[in-house]
């Protein structure tokens, strides 16, 4: 199937894609600035650049977009042009990202991971309950890694 837009208009689309402040990155961070948790952003002298980082709680949160990091959500579905570029492209996002906690976690960091079918989308968390999650995760839990999507909403409460 041909791409209903122009190379230009495509490109136009395209550049119009933020990799920071995004409005799931905007949501959690206000959300987790009045619980009273202060945090330090995109900490270039961490692997994979963390979204959120807790120096305090050594935990390191990245906020992804389905799409990009590849989640296998419904809101990851792969565009029905160049799907051998995207493959491609996708898959090495992942396994970055991979790289990126395994090394977080080996110099003694927690990882915390939400993605944005979680935060947007039919199966959505509610803000509340999901910012609870986030702030429990930070301050109280000794877990070393969680990963916040819909499907570990719908596992959790059994919804389908």
């Amino acid at each position: 199937m041909a791409d209903v837009l122009t190379p230009e208009q495509r490109q136009l689309n395209m550049s119009r894609i933020k990799g920071k402040n995004t409005k799931p990155e905007m949501l959690i961070r206000r959300g987790l600035h009045a619980r009273g948790l202060r945090y330090r952003l995109h900490d270039r002298s961490l692997p994979g650049r963390p979204d959120l980082v807790f120096r305090k709680y050594s935990t390191a949160v990245f906020i992804h977009g389905c799409f990009w990091h590849a989640h296998g959500c419904a809101m990851s579905k792969l565009p029905t042009t160049r799907q051998d570029f995207w493959e491609v492209k996708l898959a090495a996002n992942a396994a970055r990202d991979r790289k990126a906690v395994d090394t977080l976690q080996s110099n003694g960091w927690r990882v915390l991971i939400i993605w944005e079918c979680s935060l947007r989308g039919p199966q959505r968390w509610k803000e509340g309950a999901l910012l609870d999650r986030v702030a429990d995760f930070i301050q109280l839990s000794g877990l070393p890694f969680l990963d916040i999507s819909a499907q570990q909403l719908n596992a959790h409460t059994g919804d389908v």
